[in-house]
């Protein structure tokens, strides 16, 4: 479910291919002002929903949201969600997106953000248990107290743990940290972002 702009970018990366080919997505929603047109008729015509949003208080990224929950009102069950991109291109929606993802981490368990370098999620106060699989995770990871003034971390899994380590913009952050295990263990006194690296293969050639 790609917000409107996004479609636009997605048509001229992937213009070889026929929609079928484009993959599953059966829903456009947003304010459509950045979609192009000729791309909005190629999708409706191939039987995508357009669902125009004209909430000024809330961005694409939030009309998202809300359509998937209304649909999960319908079928009674919650989804896992992708955010794909998100965190690369403007600062300010790279911020809004961490942002606003924060908030939903009290209602909403699973929401992952993935980049072409990296996966990311938030990690509530608590403790944690990541299973990693390293053929395509790592090695380099963080933990990033965003969002909050400062938390307590420790960890271990990694090439360096902290035990009750103060981590915080105005002192500590693990950054380019390495996996050592394919389990992570994670104790934070206040949410934190923790990002990995995302090596995926080649994408192989069209013959």
């Amino acid at each position: 479910m790609p917000a409107s702009g996004a479609y636009s970018r997605m048509a001229d990366q992937i213009e070889s291919l026929t929609l079928s080919e484009r993959g599953g997505k059966n829903l456009i929603t947003g304010d459509l002002d950045s979609i192009r047109p000729d791309v909005q008729q190629q999708y409706v015509t191939s039987g995508v929903k357009v669902l125009k949003d004209n909430d000024l208080n809330a961005t694409d990224l939030m009309k998202c949201f809300n359509a998937i929950q209304k649909l999960e009102s319908i079928l009674g069950d919650e989804y896992s969600v992708i955010v794909l991109g998100g965190v690369s291109g403007r600062l300010d929606h790279s911020v809004h997106t961490m942002s606003y993802i924060h908030k939903l981490r009290k209602v909403r368990r699973q929401v992952f953000v993935i980049t072409n370098e990296s996966i990311a999620w938030v990690l509530d106060e608590g403790e944690h248990i990541i299973h990693l699989d390293r053929s395509f995770l790592g090695p380099t990871c963080g933990l990033l107290p965003i969002g909050v003034a400062s938390t307590v971390i420790s960890m271990t899994g990694l090439k360096w743990n902290w035990t009750d380590h103060h981590s915080s913009f105005d002192g500590d952050v693990s950054t380019s940290n390495w996996l050592a295990n394919d389990d992570v263990w994670v104790k934070t006194t206040n949410p934190i972002w923790w990002t990995i690296e995302l090596r995926l293969p080649p994408a192989s050639k069209n013959s």
